[in-house]
Parts: structure tokens; C-alpha cells; sequence
């Protein structure tokens, strides 16, 4: 039998005679290493939550990365690229590259009665992904734009609906300044919402072959090519391969390719993602250092209450490293039953958050109308592991006091 491991649980379960500290100290230390543990899983789950939530919903709209052509054009009136199915296959087979399709911008004015109203007209082609857009509709039907003909159908948001009092199956009517005025008589397919002021103030989705026709570009023309990825920190590596791939490709114009990302497109918004990393480690780091010291006062608590105990074993011939390891003991079961009430009641809110939606915020502050969560079980294996490696190893200094305490003075002090 291990001694050691017997009285430990001795005192845990307040089996041992004398005085009766032991069990409320050991309920309020557990209970502080379960609130922090919550308070951690949450933290974490919130902090990369809403960091993967926000970049799919800068991505839905622009991808990863963009092929376009190499003239450092800044404005949405973009000089067109060729069409070109072998280099889009030489994408293709990248690794991590997951889909490849056209699109075109065009900036324009939505003219009504009563209001008038600039947008950019993004045009995309048969190879869209509305998977997106598909969470995020709130009236109507996304439009079938792989039809023989060119569909006047498009997809505004709710933010314009609202703006210029419209609604689905409206006329919309637009024009866009070139040489001359050319204006198209849009109809109002479905309604998006993705609480992004950014995107939701300008952005209409349209066929694409409306957007060749306004340039007056030929059909194989297109103003370049979104590269969406497996993952998103795929960006700097791939980016870099298709930089290179795209730098090698000439047209038959004698035109050069180059490619930007989502990162250089939209810094503030994800430099400010990352921005949480930072917040979620500090948040990390006060919390178990806070739950440390809560064990390290519990602890000594412990000690002080069980002096005459350590004389007496002292006593007997028990070593001061054997009598350690009594409260090492204690102190790993308050913590592991700590840690495992923590995940069980920070899971448990996870699955509710996740299911029901219970925690709300304001989207005209966050850009979500929900608290977002997500865990990734690769760090919460690793949170749970630092937590008892930090929390034991805080232990260790404490128990020191055990190797001060002299049998005459211990038996005498009860």
C-alpha cells in the first residue's frame, strides 16, 4: 500500500482527526480551479470562434487569393486577363488548393426615386461557391447564372434593401459611367445579410457576362481568378507558390499575372484578429496563475492545519520528502477534480452555445449576431496539460514549509 497516497486521501475525504479546515479549503480551492478552467475553455473557444467565424465571412466574398493582372491597379475598374484552362488546372493540383473560379468588378449607381446609392457589381460565373451565401440569405432565392443566356438577376443586402427601400423581386435600376452612361435594369433575386457594414454598404452580386459586356471585353476575358484554400493559414505558403506559378504565365497579349491575398486586401480587420491571440494567451496566463496561487494558500492552509500530523510523522522516522508527498498528493487530487469539473461545465455551455445560441450580440459591434465558439480538441488536450503541469509544479515550493516544521515544536503547537 502507498502510505502517502492513503493519507492524502485521508485528509481529502476528512477522515483525519483534529481540527476541520481541510474540507472547506479543499472545496474552495477545487471550486477555483474549476471556474478558471471554464473561464479558460470559454476564453479560448470565444477567441478562435470568432476569429474563424469573421475570416470565413471576409473569404465568402473574396477568397484566399486573387490572380489578377499585373498592372497595381487599385480601383475596381480592373484591366481584364485571359481565360486560360491550363493554367487553371496547373492551380489545381497545388495541395491545399480547394476551389478555383472567375469573377469581375464593376463600380456603378443604383439610381430609385427617391434615393441614389454607389456600389460595386461583382460578377460571378457557373463556378461560384454560394455556399457562403446560403447561411447568410434572408429573403429570396440565390439566381442560376450557368443558364445559355445572361441573367439579370442579382443579390443585394439587407443594408441597401433597407437604404434604398427595396425588395425581392423589385427592379433595380443602375448605371455605370464609362465614355458614356450605360445602364442596366437589374431584378432583385434574394437578400444577404452578413452584418459587415464594410461589404454590406456596396457589394451586389450579379452574372459576370453583364460585367464583360459593360467593359466591352471579349467572352474569354474575365478581370481574374479567386483561389480558396483548405485552411486559412495555408495563405502565406500557397501564396507564394501561385505568385511563382502566376509569375511564369504569359498571355497571348503579353500580359503578366500577379496575386494578392485576403490579408494584404483587408488588414485592418484581420490585424485586428490577431489581436485576440494575444488578449486569449493573457487571459490564459491570469487565469492559471491566479488558480496557482489559490492552490498555493489552500495548501499552506492545509499544512498549518496538519502541523502536529507532520510532527508525528516526523516522529516515526517518516523523511521530509515522503511527507511532501502527502500534500502533493492532496494538492493533485483538488486539481485534477478541478480540471475535470472545468471541462465537464465548459463543454457542456460549448455545446449549448453552439446548439441553441444563447448568448446574443449586437452585430453593429461584433459583425455576429451570436456568441461564436469553437474548440479545437488538439488544444484543449493541450490547455489541459500546461494547467496540471503549471498548477503541480506552483505546488512543489509550498510543500518546502513541510522540511520547517521540527517534531518538538509541531506535537507542542496542536
Amino acid at each position: 500500500m502507498n502510505l502517502n497516497l492513503y493519507i492524502a486521501n485521508k485528509i481529502r475525504k476528512g477522515e483525519v482527526t483534529g481540527k476541520k479546515l481541510a474540507g472547506p479549503v479543499i472545496k474552495v480551492a477545487t471550486l477555483g480551479i474549476t471556474i478558471g478552467m471554464v473561464v479558460m475553455i470559454l476564453s479560448l473557444a470565444i477567441g478562435t470562434g470568432f476569429k474563424k467565424e469573421i475570416r470565413n465571412k471576409i473569404v465568402g466574398f473574396s477568397s484566399h487569393i486573387q490572380i489578377i493582372n499585373y498592372d497595381y491597379n487599385s480601383s475596381f475598374e480592373t484591366n481584364p486577363i485571359d481565360r486560360d484552362s491550363v493554367f487553371v488546372n496547373q492551380l489545381k493540383v497545388l495541395p491545399g488548393v480547394k476551389r478555383i473560379q472567375e469573377y469581375a468588378t464593376k463600380p456603378g449607381l443604383i439610381k430609385t426615386k427617391d434615393d441614389i446609392q454607389g456600389i460595386i457589381i461583382k460578377g460571378v460565373g457557373k463556378d461560384f461557391d454560394w455556399e457562403y451565401f446560403k447561411d447568410i440569405i434572408t429573403d429570396g432565392e440565390i439566381p442560376d447564372y450557368k443558364g445559355m443566356n445572361t441573367s439579370n438577376q442579382v443579390i443585394i443586402s439587407k443594408t441597401l434593401a433597407q437604404l434604398l427601400k427595396l425588395k425581392v423581386g423589385d427592379k433595380m435600376p443602375t448605371y455605370f459611367f464609362q465614355d458614356k452612361i450605360r445602364a442596366r435594369n437589374f431584378q432583385i433575386s434574394a437578400i444577404y445579410d452578413s452584418h459587415l457594414p464594410e461589404f454590406d454598404k456596396v457589394y451586389i452580386f450579379a452574372d459576370i457576362r453583364h460585367i464583360i459586356k459593360l467593359n466591352n471585353w471579349n467572352d474569354n476575358q474575365i478581370a481574374g481568378y479567386e483561389i480558396t484554400l483548405e485552411h486559412f493559414n495555408q495563405i502565406n505558403d500557397l501564396s507564394r507558390d501561385i505568385d511563382i506559378l502566376a509569375a511564369t504565365h504569359i498571355s497571348s497579349d503579353g500580359g503578366l499575372l500577379r496575386t494578392t491575398t485576403i490579408a494584404q486586401q483587408q488588414p485592418q480587420i484581420l490585424g485586428w484578429l490577431d489581436m485576440l491571440d494575444m488578449n486569449v494567451t493573457v487571459i490564459l496566463i491570469l487565469i492559471v496563475l491566479v488558480a496557482g496561487f489559490n492552490m498555493i494558500s489552500g495548501l499552506l492552509i492545509i499544512i498549518l492545519e496538519r502541523t502536529s500530523m507532520i510532527g508525528i510523522l516526523k516522529a516515526l522516522g517518516k523523511q521530509n520528502w515522503n511527507i511532501r508527498k502527502v500534500f502533493l498528493y492532496l494538492a493533485s487530487f483538488i486539481i485534477l477534480k478541478g480540471i475535470l469539473w472545468g471541462n465537464i461545465i465548459g463543454i457542456a455551455i460549448y455545446f449549448i452555445q453552439n446548439t441553441f445560441g444563447v448568448l446574443s450580440l449586437n452585430p453593429e459591434n461584433y459583425y455576429l449576431d451570436t456568441v461564436p465558439m469553437y474548440l479545437n480538441p488538439l488544444h484543449l488536450v493541450y490547455l489541459n496539460i500546461s494547467t496540471i503541469i503549471i498548477s503541480f509544479v506552483m505546488m512543489i515550493g509550498p510543500s518546502y514549509l513541510i522540511t520547517k516544521i521540527t517534531p518538538v515544536e509541531a506535537i507542542r503547537f496542536d
